[in-house]
């Protein structure tokens, strides 16, 4: 869905849109696995800068919710996830910025996105939001065992045959007065 912004000059819109497993590119961090729901509206903001300069953004509300799947960060299995984010977003022509000299930002500032043409794609907006809504690093359970980190075998479903680590002779020092300490 395209958000032009000659047509949102003319009238906000609200939007109520779906989108269907894989129809958005998430790249190799998630898959989507049920519908993406986004509900919001869309209007035109005037911002003026003095007395002739008016800059036309566009500010985006809304919410959206989605069922994906990850990979485990310890054993690469694949995770579910769901996520639900409100978001409330405002969108500068590109280059409406330009040519200022350098000026501290606002937070509010900060949160400001560019658009370029005539105005911009809500499924890019979407895919942004779904990323950002990514967890860092997620498990499959808090106990998962992981990989073996010699031969690869998933240390959930079974035990491997692998020699236990040498120590790392580095810590050797610190072992010792631990002894020490403990006697």
């Amino acid at each position: 869905m395209f958000l032009d912004i000659k047509e949102l000059e003319a009238h906000p819109l609200d939007f109520e849109e779906e989108f269907q497993p894989d129809v958005l590119d998430l790249g190799g961090e998630a898959r989507q696995i049920t519908p993406l729901k986004a509900v919001g509206h869309a209007e035109v903001v005037e911002e003026h800068h003095g007395k002739h300069e008016v800059i036309t953004d566009i500010r985006l509300r809304g919410r959206l919710t989605a069922g994906l799947e990850l990979q485990c960060a310890r054993c690469v299995e694949p995770v579910r996830q769901e996520i639900a984010r409100d978001f409330e977003l405002l969108y500068r022509p590109l280059g409406a910025d330009a040519g200022r000299d350098e000026l501290s930002v606002t937070d509010a500032e900060a949160e400001i996105g560019y658009y370029q043409g005539d105005g911009i794609l809500l499924e890019d907006v979407l895919r942004e939001q779904v990323l950002l809504a990514l967890p860092l690093k997620v498990t499959c359970r808090e106990d998962c065992r992981g990989l073996c980190p010699h031969c690869g075998t998933n240390l959930n479903e079974e035990q491997c045959s692998c020699a236990v680590a040498v120590e790392d002779p580095r810590w050797t020092a610190l072992r010792e007065i631990r002894e020490k300490l403990q006697h």
